[in-house]
């Protein structure tokens, strides 16, 4: 199991860390919110510990782009806030448990493992098309047998367009699936992306670009055909 802690309080981000390890728990540390969603953009985490009150974005609007990104990531929040209506505010923006504090960090130990064997239990489906293959629990993907490794956004897209399983999704479609609700809708971020995921798997490219309408997965580029066409 791999966590993000998402604690401002160095010593006690620490601790957790140092505890964690102890238990086989791999623990990454950010101290602010442009800290968590950075790591969160670059690693393929199985469960995100957040907690509310931190600088920069809050642990509110951490877990709301989790939530936003499709990716199933279980979230426990963890805070001093102890209130009822804090909790139901927490469970509304898409949390998953809530741990007060102070803690045990034996208890912490055993609400991961619980969210860990949830998250288990509802797999999605590995997913096979023209030679790839996705794996959207471990977040890998394999083209012909070979690892490709892709940022998370690349994966949140190729995610999309897999499961379309040829046809066309538009940019738009893309850009309301794979971002999160702050996204330009006028910026060329779906076709950056695009652009690199495809450079990414290698030739024959294997994603098409169908001119006005959007892009689909050719599945022809999977059995030694010239590939779909590029931007």
């Amino acid at each position: 199991m791999r966590v993000l802690v998402v604690e401002d309080e160095p010593y006690m981000a620490a601790a957790i860390r140092d505890g964690l390890r102890l238990e086989a728990i791999a623990a990454d540390i950010a101290g602010d919110g442009d800290t968590a969603l950075e790591l969160l953009g670059i690693n393929a985490y199985d469960i995100a510990v957040l907690d509310r009150d931190i600088p920069g974005p809050s642990g509110d609007e951490i877990a709301k782009r989790i939530v936003a990104s499709g990716s199933g990531m279980p979230i426990l929040m963890l805070t001093a806030a102890d209130r009822l209506d804090d909790k139901a505010t927490g469970f509304e923006l898409g949390a998953d448990d809530y741990l007060t504090k102070p803690f045990e960090l034996q208890e912490l130990v055993l609400r991961l493992r619980a969210l860990d064997r949830r998250r288990a239990h509802s797999r999605p489906p590995v997913r096979e098309i023209a030679g790839l293959r996705v794996d959207p629990f471990r977040r890998e993907v394999y083209r012909d047998g070979r690892y490709v490794a892709l940022t998370r956004k690349q994966f949140a897209v190729l995610e999309v367009l897999v499961a379309a399983e040829g046809g066309v999704i538009s940019a738009e479609e893309l850009l309301a699936r794979a971002w999160d609700e702050n996204a330009d809708p006028f910026t060329n971020a779906v076709r950056i992306t695009v652009s690199a995921l495809r450079k990414r798997l290698g030739q024959p490219w294997i994603i098409a670009t169908v001119a006005g309408v959007g892009y689909r997965i050719d599945p022809a580029a999977g059995t030694g055909g010239a590939g779909g066409a590029r931007d």
